[in-house]
C-alpha cells in the first residue's frame, strides 16, 4: 500500500466551488475522517478520490500513481482506480444474494470462480456474515445489510476504502457497537481509509486523524486530541463537541496567557489561543469544564439558573451571567437559583469576537 496525496484540490460547479484548494496527505494504513456540517464539501471530495466526481484542478494520487491531474487532463476511470467504496445507503443489488452482491465486482475484474469464491468466503468471514450467503438484502437487519456492502468493498483487495458514513443509517446503539467493530476490522487489515460523517462522536471514536471541514476547505488537521483540546478556531471548538463563547475586551495579551474584561467588569484569565486577538474577543469553554464552586474568587463568576435537564448521567443547566448565557454540565443537582461558576484558565481558549460561527 502507498500514501493518498491530494495537492490543491480545487471542485466546482459553475460559479460554486464546493472544495476549495485542499491539500491532504494520508499515510498507508491510517483512518482519515473528514468531518463536518452538510455541504461542506467531505462527500464531494471523497468521491472525486474514487472517481465519480470530476475535479477542476489539482493532483490525486496513490504513491506514484496518478488518479487525476487538472494540469494534463489525466484522469483514471472508477473502475481501475481499486479503490472500494461504501455508499451510505449501501447500494446492495436487491434481485442478488449476498453471495452474488460480492462476486459481482470481481466477475468484473475478470477472477476466476475457483478464486472468486476463496474470496467472498474470505470477506465474509471477515464481516462475520459468513452464514448469510445466500440470503437476499431484504432479509437482512440494517446492520447485516451495513457490513455485507463492507465485505463488497474489501473482496477485490483495494488499496484504499472510502467510507461514505455507512453508519448513519444504524439506531444508536448498534451505531455504538458498529464503531467498534469497524476501527478494529480496519487495524486487523491495516488498509488505508478515508471517512466521511458529520458525527463529531463517531470521528473521535474512530479516527487516527480529522480533517475538519468547512465550506469546501480544511479547518484543522489532527488527532482526535488535538482536535478537541486545542481547536484551532472558534467553528472548531464549537462543532467538536460543543463550546459555550462569553464575550469580552482583551485589555492585556502576555504570551500564552491574556485577561479579558467581561460586560461586568469582571475579569477571566484564559489561553490565547493561536490567532491574532485585540479588541472584542470571545472566550470558548466547554460546558463540562466549568466548575460550579461555593464562593467567589479568581475566575469565579455569579450567575442565574435559567433552566436545566437531568441527562442521566449528568446535569446540563443553561444559566445566564458576565459575558452573555452559556452552559453548564455537572454530576450534582442545582436547586437554587444563583450560583458560582469557576471558568479554569487552563481549559479556556480566546478567539476573536468575530469569529464565533453559524451552524446549522
Amino acid at each position: 500500500m502507498a500514501d493518498l496525496i491530494l495537492e490543491q484540490l480545487t471542485i466546482a460547479y459553475g460559479n460554486v466551488t464546493a472544495v476549495d484548494n485542499i491539500s491532504l496527505s494520508v499515510p498507508s494504513g491510517e483512518f482519515l475522517t473528514l468531518l463536518g456540517p452538510s455541504g461542506c464539501g467531505k462527500s464531494t471530495t471523497l468521491f472525486s478520490i474514487a472517481g465519480l466526481n470530476q475535479a477542476t484542478s489539482g493532483t490525486i494520487r496513490i504513491g506514484d500513481t496518478v488518479l487525476f491531474n487538472g494540469e494534463n487532463g489525466t484522469s483514471i476511470e472508477p473502475e481501475h482506480r481499486n479503490i472500494g467504496l461504501v455508499f451510505q445507503s449501501y447500494a446492495l443489488w436487491p434481485h442478488m444474494s449476498v453471495g452474488e452482491n460480492l462476486a459481482f465486482p470481481l466477475k468484473l475484474r475478470k477472477v476466476n470462480k475457483t478464486e472468486r469464491e476463496k474470496r467472498i468466503k474470505e470477506a465474509l468471514a471477515l464481516v462475520e456474515m459468513a452464514a448469510f450467503a445466500d440470503r437476499y438484502p431484504f432479509e437482512l437487519s440494517g446492520g447485516q445489510q451495513q457490513r455485507v456492502a463492507l465485505a463488497r468493498a474489501l473482496v477485490y483487495r483495494p488499496g484504499l476504502l472510502l467510507l461514505d458514513e455507512p453508519l448513519s443509517n444504524l439506531d444508536a446503539k448498534l451505531r455504538e457497537r458498529a464503531r467498534i467493530w469497524l476501527r478494529e476490522l480496519q487495524e486487523r487489515l491495516q488498509v488505508t481509509t478515508v471517512y466521511v460523517t458529520h458525527d463529531q462522536a463517531e470521528a473521535l471514536a474512530v479516527s487516527d486523524r480529522i480533517a475538519v471541514m468547512s465550506e469546501g476547505r480544511i479547518r484543522q488537521l489532527g488527532t482526535p486530541k488535538e482536535i478537541y483540546e486545542t481547536p484551532a478556531d472558534a467553528f472548531v471548538a464549537d462543532f467538536i463537541g460543543s463550546s459555550n463563547f462569553l464575550k469580552g475586551k482583551l485589555i492585556e495579551h502576555n504570551g500564552p496567557w491574556a485577561n479579558v474584561q467581561l460586560d461586568d467588569g469582571s475579569v477571566l484569565r484564559a489561553g490565547a489561543g493561536k490567532g491574532e486577538l485585540a479588541g472584542d474577543v470571545v472566550i470558548a469553554i466547554r460546558p463540562e469544564r466549568i466548575e460550579v464552586v461555593n464562593e467567589p474568587g479568581q475566575n469565579i463568576l455569579r450567575v442565574d439558573l435559567v433552566g436545566g435537564a437531568y441527562l442521566g448521567s449528568i446535569y446540563q443547566y443553561e444559566v445566564k451571567g458576565p459575558g452573555g448565557q452559556y452552559r453548564i454540565q455537572t454530576n450534582h443537582e442545582m436547586t437554587d437559583k444563583q450560583a458560582y461558576v469557576r471558568i479554569p484558565p487552563e481549559a479556556a481558549t480566546l478567539f476573536r469576537g468575530d469569529s464565533v460561527p453559524q451552524i446549522g
